[in-house]
């Protein structure tokens, strides 16, 4: 099993056990803000989003919970590959703690010989998410509007992406 480790946090695949510690994190409203799906009602609902997780094969995903002084905060990685997503609890935003979760995740995805690149597709408000991604080297290729329905209304979608290549030549 892949473990990904920083000075602060382990990233590693998620198992059940992690239901509660991921259940705060996507039960809270603040934390959905630019999410894709509203806050989970039930338990039930996000048992059955780690179950998935836990599920996914390597050859589509390639995801992980973060840990941080031995609780789960959040996820990083490509639930479905090339496309990056992650998500933090707020109480540890503000830290960097994102920024080195994405720094362990880069050259660990990028060993892989089927990966030339990491997309992202993230809400144009959320300006905190765009800055960190192409502060790593992210480049902007698009923009749409009206792209997802979410909990919050409709929200338009900045597209970004990272080359292997461009990776490579940032080290």
């Amino acid at each position: 099993m892949t473990i990904l480790k920083t000075p602060r946090l382990i990233l590693r695949r998620a198992r059940s056990a992690d239901v509660d510690d991921m259940h705060r994190v996507l039960s809270d409203p603040a934390a959905l803000d630019y999410w894709s799906s509203g806050p989970h009602a039930s338990r039930d609902e996000t048992v059955a989003w780690i179950d998935a997780m836990v599920a996914s094969r390597l050859e589509e995903s390639d995801d992980f919970v973060i840990e941080y002084a031995g609780t789960v905060i959040g996820k990083l990685g490509t639930w479905r590959l090339p496309e990056i997503g992650y998500i933090i609890a707020p109480a540890y935003w503000g830290r960097g703690l994102a920024s080195e979760a994405l720094r362990a995740f880069l050259p660990h995805v990028f060993s892989r010989p089927d990966v030339d690149r990491i997309t992202a597709d993230v809400d144009p408000r959320n300006l905190r998410s765009l800055a960190m991604l192409e502060r790593h080297g992210f480049v902007r290729t698009g923009y749409a509007a009206g792209t997802w329905h979410t909990h919050t209304g409709i929200a338009d979608s900045v597209y970004l992406e990272l080359q292997r290549v461009r990776f490579a030549a940032s080290k």
